[in-house]
């Protein structure tokens, strides 16, 4: 199968800039939608990527990005809906519902068949949170389609790296506050590291063997929420005092008053999707998938002794340059 043109619908996101930057050295023509071109200077300097100002919720503008491409990824996800309701709010509905069924429709008038489509690890239509349930949906509707179009679906854990959301979110904090209040401690993550992510992402387009298949990407070790606070203050030099919640009131109290802020790092719904531990027994990984360990990445990122000239041989390494 040869692929020369590909769409990345949530690509100016941290995900997508790791996959852009695997298809660029690799020749392929990127068309990347967003809706402010100019926030994504990085992204603009990769020699095969374009950044086109496109909604990509509007049917007709869909169908006109599809034409001359070769396949499709859709990466397009959110942490947060302010309206929240059962089974999923709006915003949720609109990212995580109403957009995969807008790019198979596309995809479908279009003639394009090639689809990679992001899930996440445990959603489902019956999951405790809106994220969880809405993200299941979506992945129904995606996998609905695999007799029509060939679907990839990948279900990652937590994915964590240079500019995470993740593990670069605890260092802020810690580095604020010397006691830490945590709720979910307990609960449970195999956290991927996005270069993995994007080496399947990109490898997998031309694979036939993976059509019509469902993957979960997962590191290779077990952590919980609080083993994964304790060791990034441990990388940053820092050893805050923890404070588990649970999963109860205070827990959900704490949780109520980070959704008001502007960027909030917790909300409810985060703590009902951590009722589910996000982790995999390994029977639905990828082929040949040999994730990183986390050990072997967050310092590069996470340590204030981390020099940058090593930090670049480390990546170097990794990518086999």
């Amino acid at each position: 199968m040869e692929l020369e043109n590909v769409l990345l619908i949530g690509g100016s996101g941290f995900v997508g800039g790791w996959i852009a930057s695997r298809l660029s050295e690799r020749g392929v023509r990127v068309t990347i939608p967003t809706r402010h071109r100019e926030n994504t200077k990085k992204l603009i300097m990769l020699p095969t990527v374009s950044m086109v100002e496109a909604n990509v919720h509007d049917p007709r503008v869909l169908a006109q990005l599809m034409q001359g491409q070769d396949a499709v990824i859709n990466l397009v996800g959110i942490l947060h809906d302010s309206d929240s309701r059962l089974p999923y709010g709006k915003g949720f509905a609109a990212a995580h519902v109403d957009l995969p069924r807008k790019i198979v429709a596309a995809m479908l008038e279009s003639g394009v068949d090639r689809l990679v489509h992001m899930s996440a690890l445990k959603a489902a239509l019956d999951a405790p949170s809106e994220y969880l349930c809405s993200k299941g949906e979506g992945e129904t509707l995606v996998r609905a389609a695999m007799d029509k179009l060939n679907v990839t679906v990948f279900r990652p854990s937590v994915i964590f790296g240079p500019d995470d959301a993740f593990l670069n979110m605890f260092a802020k904090l810690i580095k604020l506050f010397p006691i830490l209040p945590l709720g979910g401690g307990a609960a449970r993550f195999q956290p991927v590291y996005v270069g993995d992510v994007a080496r399947v992402f990109a490898d997998c387009l031309t694979d036939q063997s993976t059509f019509g298949q469902t993957y979960d990407l997962c590191g290779p070790k077990v952590y919980t929420l609080r083993e994964l606070v304790s060791y990034t203050g441990q990388l940053v030099g820092k050893s805050p005092r923890i404070i588990d919640l649970g999963t109860g009131g205070w827990a959900y109290l704490q949780a109520g008053l980070m959704w008001l802020l502007p960027n909030p790092p917790l909300s409810p719904d985060n703590l009902r999707s951590m009722e589910i531990d996000s982790i995999s027994d390994g029977s639905h990984d990828y082929p040949g998938w040999q994730p990183t360990a986390l050990e072997a990445v967050a310092p590069t990122y996470l340590s204030p002794t981390e020099l940058p000239q090593f930090r670049l041989d480390r990546y170097r390494y990794r990518a086999g340059r």
